[in-house]
């Protein structure tokens, strides 16, 4: 398929970092306005490709831009290791050592430091989720918000990702990434669900989110039930969902007019969210 970018121009800066981790070195994408202002909202987007595609740069087709360019925010987008080369746990360490640096680097980059979010979109939405799990676990940081878009979560079939035959992504594409990411255990039960976060059992304590998702793609079942078990737990969470339509339509055809709505309600919600969600990091122990 043909990616459709909407025609306008970028009105942003980017810096490649080089991040230092635990296993080596993350290279991220660092987007400001071009006119910044202290006390931003800082996000971190993760890119999507199934967990072994992509890369760091897809952010300049995300929502992430607007968020630049309207809203004033700064995005850092993580050059993650793809599961080809290294499977899990590899993507979302660096996903989360890129957050831990987002945190680190608050007062240089003009964030505020008690908005920081985290956002993507198909298995960079299953990653914002298995980060915002880790980061409520490790109790290390602190993220305001949460938006997986469309989030690739569930490594066992559902009725929506069971027998798609969809453009884009559907049942023989999904099986392969989870086979790829999980290796041996791509069908089991009892994966980490920081691998699969659909095996979760408790999403209290997980930041209010916001996603969309079309009702004809695979990860429909799986977005609709995270949002669910989210508001179960407590959790505020909103989801709008698009008829029929096909996997990330909003970023491979961002013209068509389910896209341009599906942006403005994105927007929509991250201005609810700039207003309403705030999460203090706490302060570092001696």
């Amino acid at each position: 398929m043909d990616i459709k970018l909407s025609s306008r121009g970028l009105n942003l800066t980017s810096e490649k970092v080089a991040i230092r981790t635990t296993e080596g070195t993350v290279s991220a994408l660092v987007l400001k306005p071009l006119d910044p202002k202290p006390h931003a909202p800082g996000v971190l987007w993760i890119h999507g490709g199934g967990l072994l595609t992509g890369m760091k740069e897809m952010v300049f087709m995300s929502r992430a831009v607007d968020m630049v360019e309207k809203y004033g925010a700064v995005v850092v987008s993580p050059g993650y290791r793809l599961s080809w080369m290294t499977p899990y746990p590899g993507g979302l360490s660096d996903c989360y050592e890129t957050l831990l640096w987002l945190r680190d680097h608050v007062e240089e980059l003009g964030v505020n430091p008690s908005q920081i979010m985290v956002g993507g979109e198909s298995a960079g939405g299953g990653l914002t989720i298995a980060t915002c799990l880790l980061a409520r676990d490790k109790n290390e940081v602190n993220v305001a918000y949460q938006m997986p878009l469309y989030p690739m979560i569930d490594n066992l079939d559902t009725d929506s990702s069971r027998d798609n035959h969809n453009k884009v992504w559907n049942t023989a594409t999904n099986h392969f990434a989870w086979r790829i990411y999980l290796r041996k255990d791509a069908k089991s039960e009892d994966v980490s669900p920081y691998a699969a976060p659909a095996r979760e059992m408790d999403y209290s304590g997980l930041p209010p989110a916001y996603t969309f998702v079309c009702t004809d793609e695979p990860f429909y079942d799986e977005t609709v039930s995270y949002i669910e078990a989210l508001r179960a737990a407590g959790v505020h969470a909103e989801i709008d969902i698009y008829q029929g339509l096909y996997h990330a339509f909003d970023m491979l055809d961002a013209d068509a007019p389910e896209s341009k709505l599906a942006a403005e309600r994105f927007n929509q919600h991250f201005e609810w969210a700039l207003e309403h969600c705030f999460a203090e990091q706490q302060e570092p122990t001696e």
